[in-house]
């Protein structure tokens, strides 16, 4: 394939914005090479401005569920633009998205819209440790929650990408209430809150990981977080941003049967619109001012058209029920590439929770951030290189999940297969 006006446009905008993006999983840091530049997307497909067409399993990095411009998605878009694009004041539509999303999760009662991911985990942060009067908050090594200062410590994503786990710009002072743990260390678990129980407001993780690569919670772990918070009255927080309505319906917490404290979400709910929330236990959510003493507060929260866009995706996913679709074809998938990569006599070990995986090259089983650091990122580089080449857009780096769309065929799963071997 030719990317000749990819880098054009790249080499313009490394003059006009940090490293040419405006997010770092974007620039290639860990493939190498020019990051291709998109004019549009439709269904399963996404088209570069030098006429290439890819099959997308990057989903602008989970939200597209339905595809790119799904009808329902685009329908509802253009009645709210005519209405006006933000009030600053209440709608009705904010009502019905809340309603939605509470419908669906079952652990959250009540619901506040933010703008984005990293605003739902910060404001999460503040509220547990509103809540319980307590200062410390536990994360787990390789799990991001976005650029929030007090957690991007030994973060995933493009932190993990870039090998910039404690980032420049944040104090030692931020952090030093922040304990960072191994994901699926029970033991290690167990000796913190024998430690400081008593101190810990809040435990946050990814319920399963994507930003280390898509790593999933042993039910041990899982029981371990559940069982110690109860006991210490710690707030357990699930980051579902990213599997919230992807997993499931209603996220990893439906998906394992959990009952969390506090749940953070977004990409899915806002139909590829910027947007997030938090939600969770009423006791909790009423100490958020103005019901309760924990400031938080966004012009555009909840505004017009990123209700619209979520209210339409969210009831298309409740109405057409895509989700043991997606399984069969995110195990098509699975078995295809792991026959390709055997008969390459490449080693690799993979995880799947519904329409999100990672195939990470790398010989040992990966369950946390220490034994996903060792996979084999210049063969990942190979690969994802391969794949651009023969119109399969994959995460450019060993460290994302990648994504299922209803929009999926068994002939896209089957073009990717091939374009493996």
């Amino acid at each position: 394939m030719s990317y000749e006006n990819s880098i054009k446009a790249f080499e313009k905008a490394c003059s006009l914005m940090p490293g040419g993006v405006n997010s770092p999983a974007r620039a290639f840091g860990a493939v190498g090479g020019c990051p291709v530049f998109f004019e549009r997307g439709e269904g399963a497909y996404l088209y570069d401005i030098d006429g290439n067409k890819y099959i997308d399993f990057v989903g602008s990095w989970g939200p597209m569920i339905l595809g790119h411009c799904h009808p329902a998605v685009v329908e509802a878009l253009q009645k709210a633009i005519h209405k006006g694009t933000s009030f600053g004041a209440p709608t009705v539509a904010e009502n019905e998205l809340c309603e939605l999303v509470i419908d669906a999760m079952p652990s959250v009662e009540m619901v506040r819209l933010v703008n984005s991911g990293t605003e739902a985990t910060s404001s999460a942060i503040r509220l547990a440790r509103g809540y319980t009067g307590r200062d410390k908050i536990v994360k787990f090594a390789g799990c991001y929650h976005g650029h929030v200062d007090s957690l991007l410590v030994s973060a995933g994503s493009a932190a993990a990408t870039f090998s910039v786990p404690n980032s420049p710009g944040v104090t030692a002072g931020t952090v030093q209430d922040t304990i960072i743990l191994q994901y699926n260390d029970v033991q290690g678990v167990e000796d913190a809150f024998k430690a400081q129980g008593d101190k810990i407001a809040g435990v946050i993780l990814e319920p399963v990981v994507g930003n280390m690569g898509c790593v999933l919670p042993t039910p041990e772990f899982r029981k371990t977080l559940r069982d110690l918070t109860h006991k210490y009255g710690t707030v357990l927080i699930y980051d579902e941003v990213m599997t919230g309505f992807r997993v499931s319906y209603g996220g990893a917490q439906a998906y394992f049967g959990d009952d969390p404290d506090l749940t953070t979400m977004g990409k899915v709910i806002g139909g590829g619109l910027p947007v997030g929330a938090y939600g969770g236990k009423k006791e909790i959510m009423k100490c958020v001012i103005p019901s309760g003493p924990v400031f938080q507060a966004g012009t555009l929260s909840g505004n017009p058209l990123a209700t619209a866009a979520g209210i339409a995706t969210l009831s298309t996913l409740k109405k057409e029920n895509p989700y043991p679709r997606l399984e069969q074809l995110g195990q098509r998938l699975l078995d295809g590439l792991t026959a390709v990569f055997k008969e390459k006599g490449i080693a690799t070990q993979y995880a799947r929770a519904g329409a999100m995986m990672t195939f990470f090259f790398n010989d040992a089983p990966v369950t946390d951030w220490t034994h996903a650091a060792k996979s084999d990122t210049k063969q990942f580089a190979r690969y994802f290189h391969q794949m651009l080449d023969r119109g399969v857009y994959m995460p450019c780096s060993q460290f994302e999940a990648f994504f299922l769309s209803a929009a999926h065929t068994e002939a896209d799963i089957d073009a990717a297969i091939e374009a493996a071997k």
